[in-house]
């Protein structure tokens, strides 16, 4: 009898550590997936640089991940849980590697980046031939060549990041629906929250190693190691830098491929965690399971598969989730998407830059608001209708503390005929064509070519002929040019290449900014856990993985989609100067209305969050009058009726179970 004990007891814990070792697994698939993630939606203004192509556009291949995870969600979450789930989530793993891989391909495939300029790299620096020189003519200029036109077709290449990103998005697919289900089927109930907050944290340590990474790889010259960066005219604050957006897509492929390998060495299945096995109950599941296969292979696999979906679409609290995640989401995407273009546009930071803060101010607090979450609803043993609660009224205090963003603004860079005169003075920003003056007119200067310098008066210039320079010295980076006769100043009028510092009010308004959503980001992270535990429990066991697979499917199509390119489009319309191509062709947006782009950054989704609230209470009334699934029963009692739910010998069942149960489960379960 001891040695059976023994053995059972043995049996109990290696399935114990599969349980571990899954977790651990789909943590790292969730930090693998998250990483390559973050650092897309990090590069996507370096995208935009190299290929010259709109935010809408960019906004429209950001969102084609989600296609891609539109393409299987749903099946992939029912079928899934009838196939093998670990090795299931491994091929995603893998096949999200293959789409990163193909995100990096353009850069082998193209020519060097070419960037707009009026001073030349290559040629004799101490010619003058690009200043202002009175009757003189300018080499540099949008050519009508056509052999040069042809060659504008490079930019076609952003359809390999498209084809790329959806591949991504179809290996994404079962990591998070079949990996979340898996927990919950073989988890202790009460374990379940705090597991999932450890794979959640998972998904926070992804983005701040993949932000961590862009970070470096936009700092680092897209094509370093070919050019001489040296000769460099611009810095990675300038508009026209584009990083090695292709080196970080090389890395992710290589970690996605890695994380799969685990996955293909644990089982289909395992006994619930916490359950005393002893030989009858792993007979009984054996045999049941058994039973189970023949009637699957007898009545097909989709046998299920409409009453669950009905099921859940008349479910009221699970329909007003669902609407609750679309309308939210909607605006989180938008937020995060693109949070490194507006710390760019309106602190006047580098993508380098914004891409570090980010991951250094936000992420750690969501990481540990995701994990207090966790420990507070397995520690207090929160119930259902106690979790809603507590997500929705902390999710209201960070909406509210949202709004004294709008207090941390930085007025518009002072660009001569752009978003100030000549003199120095504010002008509006839309009355057209005001880039020439009595200063430059003689100049023959371009003037729709972006290069800026910044005059010693505290104002910029689209270019340093446009400055009404008329001498330079130095060389590269350190060019300075002199005697400018825009340049209204005391003594020598000389300007310096790039944008003027925006200050040091400014920057003291990013530190607020960046505060104020870190304690935000907290704050909101604490409420994730227990709304999602809301979604979990509103639903019945056997419908989970459907009912995840749906949710996910719904925030895709309706949000995943559709809001990065409608919001990059809201962006494209603040832009004040668009970059030029060799044919004349407009190219990327070198410089964006703050004011406006603030107003359309922070307005539309603080809109959206109070719309999201109208479900959240709906929610909250109908959890007062509605007994959910599983509600005031216990973890053990819930694991028995669900096995011997729909067999026609219920009694002998439970006579037969409730020897492992104690007598305060007996007297809960009677």
């Amino acid at each position: 009898m001891a040695e059976i004990e023994k053995r059972i007891e043995t049996h109990r814990i290696r399935c114990l550590s599969k349980l571990k070792m899954f977790l651990l697994a789909i943590t790292c698939a969730f930090v693998s997936k998250t990483l390559s993630g973050s650092y897309m939606n990090s590069m996507l203004t370096q995208i935009e640089r190299q290929f010259n192509i709109p935010t809408s556009l960019v906004g429209f291949i950001n969102g084609s991940f989600e296609i891609g995870n539109l393409l299987l969600i749903i099946f992939v979450s029912y079928f899934g849980t009838k196939l093998h789930r670990p090795i299931l989530i491994g091929v995603g793993c893998v096949v999200m590697g293959l789409g990163c891989f193909l995100q990096s391909l353009p850069h082998f495939l193209m020519d060097r980046y070419e960037y707009e300029s009026t001073v030349s790299v290559s040629g004799n620096l101490s010619s003058n031939s690009f200043l202002c020189m009175e009757n003189g003519t300018q080499i540099f200029r949008p050519t009508e060549d056509p052999s040069d036109c042809v060659k504008e077709v490079k930019s076609l290449m952003w359809v390999y990041v498209l084809v790329g990103n959806i591949i991504r998005g179809i290996g994404e697919t079962p990591i998070m629906p079949l990996g979340i289900s898996y927990i919950e089927d073989f988890a202790k109930s009460e374990n379940s929250p705090l597991y999932i907050g450890f794979v959640e944290t998972g998904a926070i340590i992804g983005p701040l190693i993949g932000l961590l990474l862009a970070s470096f790889c936009a700092n680092v010259y897209v094509d370093t190691g070919s050019v001489n960066t040296d000769d460099l005219t611009i810095t990675p604050t300038d508009t026209r830098w584009v990083g090695a957006w292709w080196f970080g897509f090389l890395i992710c492929a290589g970690v996605n491929v890695l994380t799969a390998i685990p996955f293909f060495f644990l089982p289909k299945t395992l006994p619930k965690e916490g359950l005393k096995n002893n030989a009858d109950i792993i007979k009984n599941e054996k045999e049941e399971k058994q039973s189970k296969k023949v009637k699957k292979e007898k009545d097909g696999i989709t046998k299920d598969f409409l009453p669950f979906l009905k099921s859940l679409l008349c479910n009221p609290i699970y329909m007003l989730f669902i609407l609750l995640s679309i309308v939210q989401f909607n605006a989180f995407v938008n937020m995060f998407t693109f949070m490194p273009k507006y710390l760019e546009q309106q602190y006047g930071k580098s993508s380098s830059d914004a891409i570090f803060l980010i991951g250094i101010y936000d992420l750690p607090p969501i990481c540990i608001g995701y994990i207090a979450g966790g420990l507070i609803m397995k520690k207090f043993k929160i119930t259902v209708k106690q979790a809603a609660h507590i997500g929705c009224w902390l999710s209201l205090i960070a909406y509210l503390l949202y709004f004294l963003c709008f207090l941390m603004i930085c007025d518009n860079s002072s660009v001569a005929g752009i978003t100030t005169t000549y003199k120095g003075m504010q002008q509006d920003l839309y009355v057209g064509n005001t880039i020439l003056a009595d200063c430059n007119r003689d100049c023959n200067c371009p003037t729709k070519t972006w290069d800026p310098v910044c005059g010693n008066n505290g104002v910029s210039y689209m270019s340093a002929c446009l400055a009404g320079c008329e001498t330079s010295v130095g060389a590269g980076i350190n060019m300075v040019f002199q005697n400018c006769s825009c340049i209204q100043t005391s003594g020598n009028a000389s300007a310096v290449l790039g944008l003027c510092d925006k200050g040091h009010d400014c920057s003291m308004m990013l530190q607020y900014f960046l505060i104020l959503s870190a304690v935000g980001s907290f704050i909101y992270s604490l409420s994730a856990i227990p709304g999602y535990m809301v979604l979990l429990r509103c639903i019945k066991p056997e419908e989970k993985s459907l009912g995840v697979g749906l949710h996910t499917f719904c925030t895709r199509v309706f949000a995943g989609i559709p809001a990065p390119i409608y919001f990059g489009a809201l962006v494209d319309s603040t832009c004040l100067h668009w970059g030029i191509l060799k044919c004349g062709e407009s190219g990327a947006c070198r410089i964006y209305d703050s004011t406006n782009f603030r107003y359309i950054y922070l307005g539309l989704p603080s809109a959206l969050r109070g719309i999201s609230y109208i479900p959240a209470f709906l929610i909250l009334i109908i959890l007062k009058k509605r007994r959910l699934p599983g509600e005031n029963v216990s973890s053990g009692t819930v694991l028995i009726e669900a096995k011997v739910a729909g067999k026609e010998n219920d009694c002998k069942d439970m006579h037969q179970n409730s020897k492992v149960l104690n007598d305060d489960e007996l007297k809960t379960k009677l």
